[in-house]
């Protein structure tokens, strides 16, 4: 089949760095417990968070960026997914070394043995040979280090998904659906060492991911009328507040006060490990509105208050590692420099700029090794640069307004997780 037909035209929409980037942002900060931070993350004010946004971006990428690979047949395109398998992978096992080490390191330099307990780390010291190997197999995870490995599952299954999605999009969506009821009804996931189940269940969390992919190829366009629908508007406007005053009564006794006991007992606690229905159906509310109220050719992307968000976004996978390792670091430094609440909000800021920084120089160093691809006689590139390139597309009224303005241009492909 002709693989070019399922996509459209490549164009960069930086609606999907900006989010992606402060998914980053408020995984960070929700990461550190115990502090007004948490309170400066969306978690706290409805029934999605960040992790369910980026591994919706993440399958909505990955369908077009491993499509057009596959345009020079599946077992290339198929190559390059598990490349970038590999690549999360190999980031993964960094971080989970890295971090299991700084926290044994400072705990036993500070004599605060609580850490270990605290984030899972404990386990090492009793059979240090047995849970790294644990580690490397995916079972064993240290608090916090649980997307990727999701990640990790999702991308690795991706290949077949794919080709069955590029021929039989809504059937495999329809089979999507399936495998998560039943995921949830049967209780079927993965199981953890040395006990106990994947905090993410990967049989549940697929559905956003395959969401994702099913809305960039084809899904997008057949959903367009939610967008100009004024019923749509109003009842995703309701719901929106209704999850914010749920979410916020698990937290504030006053307001569970509104809500009868056996309605709040619903939503709460909120089913995160098997993706509660209404956690799917809040974000899809998020990204119809998202769409609704900001055009993919907005001139308010471009500002330059936006573009750490961006440039975040745009390296995505090392702001993770980084974001949650700084997490940890920060909850150290309050634990043992001062808790107040000036500490905890400078802490934030600081995490936050080290992952900006973080972004920038990645985006700076992937410009020179690029560069050094160039041929020096002709300026023609080199064949096959490392990394695969994200043709990142969203279809919406936006894109509509540029073709019908003729002002719908390629633009540079972007780069992520």
């Amino acid at each position: 089949m002709k693989l070019a037909l399922a996509l459209p035209p490549p164009q960069r929409d930086l609606r999907l760095d900006l989010f992606r980037g402060l998914a980053n942002w408020a995984m960070f900060l929700g990461h550190v417990p115990g502090t007004v931070l948490v309170w400066c993350s969306f978690r706290n004010y409805g029934f999605s968070d960040g992790a369910d946004l980026f591994v919706f971006i993440s399958g909505y990428t990955s369908a077009l960026v491993y499509t057009r690979k596959m345009e020079r047949g599946f077992a290339f395109g198929t190559s390059r997914l598990f490349r970038r398998v590999w690549q999360i992978y190999t980031a993964h096992i960094l971080l989970f070394v890295i971090y299991l080490a700084s926290i044994h390191f400072l705990s036993d330099r500070f004599n605060a043995p609580d850490l270990v307990d605290l984030f899972n780390a404990g386990p090492v010291t009793n059979a240090p040979i047995e849970m790294m190997t644990q580690g490397l197999l995916l079972r064993y995870k240290p608090l916090n280090l649980d997307v990727l490995p999701l990640y990790v599952v999702l991308m690795g299954l991706f290949a077949p998904i794919l080709w069955l999605m590029l021929r039989f999009p809504d059937a495999l969506m329809i089979g999507s659906v399936l495998l998560y009821l039943a995921a949830r009804q049967f209780h079927w996931n993965l199981p953890s060492y040395p006990s106990g189940s994947w905090y993410f269940n990967p049989l549940a969390w697929q559905l956003l991911f395959v969401t994702g992919a099913w809305l960039a190829l084809t899904g997008a366009g057949r959903l367009h009328f939610l967008l100009r629908s004024r019923f749509v508007l109003v009842v995703a406007i309701a719901y929106l507040i209704f999850a914010a005053l749920m979410t916020l009564a698990a937290h504030q006794p006053q307001l569970r006060a509104l809500f009868a006991p056996a309605l709040f007992e619903l939503f709460n606690p909120n089913d995160k490990t098997n993706l509660a229905p209404y956690r799917y159906l809040h974000l899809m509310v998020l990204i119809i509105l998202g769409a609704r109220f900001i055009p993919i050719d907005a001139r308010g992307l471009r500002a330059t208050i936006w573009q750490p968000l961006v440039k975040c976004g745009q390296q995505s996978l090392e702001v993770f590692c980084v974001g949650i390792l700084l997490a940890f670091i920060g909850y150290f430094i309050l634990q043992f420099a001062g808790n107040g609440i000036l500490a905890q909000l400078l802490v934030g800021a600081a995490g936050i700029a080290i992952m900006t920084a973080v972004a920038y120089y990645r985006s700076w160093s992937k410009r020179v090794e690029k560069s050094s691809h160039e041929s020096p006689v002709d300026g023609k590139r080199a064949p096959e640069a490392t990394g695969p390139l994200e043709h990142l597309v969203l279809r919406g009224a936006g894109r509509a307004a540029q073709v019908a303005r003729g002002t719908d241009t390629q633009q540079p492909p972007l780069t992520g997780l």
